[in-house]
């Protein structure tokens, strides 16, 4: 028996003892035929390989056993998440599903762990998510036990709900414990502090869940070697008008005053009379990012920073910005409105200006739950925010979004529409973006709006 190949999990690596000549070869070996190393996540396809040529093996390795469980949901799948699970199982259960919000990507993790049947760990970004996915979980499988990692809980069950940051800080102790791992909001995986959480993870089913993905290519290739390749996407056009509401998207121009309008010139001219002089080019990432590391420097270029910010603040926060957003307010008096700003002090400001409740990454839990359960009942009828809401909160169903400020991301602007999509009855959805004429916002509208759905 001893000269049998032996998996073995410890550290979030995968030690395979006295292995066949075959898997020295493969590229994340390390060690010698007496006793290789891998990275746990490497597991599957090591079991498949000694299983594929008849090696005889014995797995120590993993700690989890298959499951009995039934999914108690009443309604049944939808088309669409029946072709997503499909994907999923036919790609040897692992890949990504793109699905917009609204259109039930956590239904179709439930699919798939009542499909693996293992012991599974939910991967999500925030605090807020755990609770919302341990409620969902408990509705779905009330005969198993729940677990949580975050928040000052640490507790392992048949189904575990984990923060992406108590993940990657745990799966070296705790990785051999899942067969299935969901990461939701998968996009956020691949940065650097997060990898390990699938790294170092045994799970040989693997499933990635995202309402915009982005189409980085090395991001893309991060998420198949993590996860598993792209299996199945719905976009916002093609569940429009039948799964999800249909939708019209309007910009609002505005026009700076004459006291805005000479402040916004003399901050933007100074700012820009400064990156000609010192040769900087903003018009790439690294660009940007070496003009605020190098303008910190000196007097003149920190005056250059302050005059950019100034020259963004007037755009955002034009007069007549509020009047178009009071006009708004009225207009759909009985319908529920989310107000999105770029940044905390600007929804502050609305709130103020507007007496509405303001919920951003400062407002406590309780604080955050009563103003959306209030929202849900309609006893109030508007929240303003500035990031918070864009992913990762069960927002209640609202039909009106209106955009006050925001940045050129096109992911933050599809998550924003995504927002006010639920669809219920012959609901029809409206965006509205308010936009400073002939100022940056323009141009920063223009990259926000590079996506399908608003064509």
């Amino acid at each position: 028996m001893d000269t049998l190949t032996r998996l073995r999990f410890s550290e979030g690596d995968l030690t395979v003892a006295h292995a066949p000549t075959w898997l020295a070869a493969l590229p994340e070996a390390t060690g010698n035929r007496a006793s290789l190393t891998f990275p746990a996540s490497a597991y599957a396809s090591v079991v498949l390989g000694l299983r594929a040529r008849g090696d005889a093996y014995v797995d120590e390795a993993r700690a989890f056993v298959p499951l009995t469980l039934t999914q108690t949901r009443s309604h049944q799948p939808r088309g669409y998440q029946k072709e997503a699970l499909a994907a999923w199982h036919a790609a040897g259960r692992r890949g990504v599903v793109v699905l917009p919000t609204g259109a039930g990507k956590s239904f179709v993790a439930e699919l798939a762990i009542a499909l693996a049947k293992r012991p599974s760990l939910v991967v999500v970004p925030t605090l807020e998510l755990v609770a919302q996915w341990l409620r969902g979980l408990a509705s779905a499988f009330p005969e198993l036990a729940l677990g949580q990692l975050g928040g000052g809980v640490r507790r392992l069950g048949d189904l575990t709900v984990a923060t992406y940051d108590s993940a990657a800080l745990t799966m070296r102790e705790v990785g051999n414990r899942f067969g299935l791992i969901i990461f939701d909001e998968c996009h956020h995986l691949p940065a650097p502090v997060f990898r390990e959480a699938a790294e170092c993870a045994l799970a040989p089913y693997r499933l990635g869940l995202s309402a915009t993905p982005g189409d980085d290519p090395d991001r893309q290739a991060q998420l198949g070697e993590l996860i598993g390749n792209l299996v199945y996407e719905q976009s916002i056009t093609e569940l429009r008008g039948a799964f999800l509401a249909d939708y019209d998207v309007i910009q609002v121009p505005v026009e700076l005053d004459p006291g805005e309008r000479r402040r916004y010139e003399a901050a933007r001219g100074h700012y820009l009379s400064y990156l000609r002089g010192a040769g900087f080019k903003t018009d790439s990432a690294d660009g940007w990012q070496r003009f605020v590391r190098e303008a910190a420097r000196t007097r003149e270029g920190r005056a250059a920073l302050d005059s950019f910010r100034l020259q963004r603040s007037i755009a955002f926060e034009a007069a007549a910005k509020f009047d178009v957003l009071l006009r708004l307010l009225e207009r759909h008096d009985r319908e529920r409105k989310l107000v999105f700003t770029q940044d905390n002090a600007a929804a502050y400001r609305v709130g103020r200006h507007c007496l509405l409740p303001v919920i951003t990454h400062h407002t406590s839990a309780a604080e955050r739950r009563t103003v959306l359960e209030a929202f849900k009942a309609g006893a109030l009828r508007a929240v303003v925010t500035s990031k918070v809401l864009n992913e990762g909160v069960d927002v209640p169903e609202a039909s009106v979004a209106i955009i006050l400020s925001g940045s050129g991301s096109v992911r933050e602007h599809v998550q924003r529409l995504g927002r006010v999509l639920r669809k219920h009855g012959a609901k029809r959805a409206r965006l509205y973006e308010i936009i400073a004429a002939e100022t940056t916002e323009v141009g920063t509208s223009e990259r926000r709006r590079a996506h399908r759905a608003y064509r």
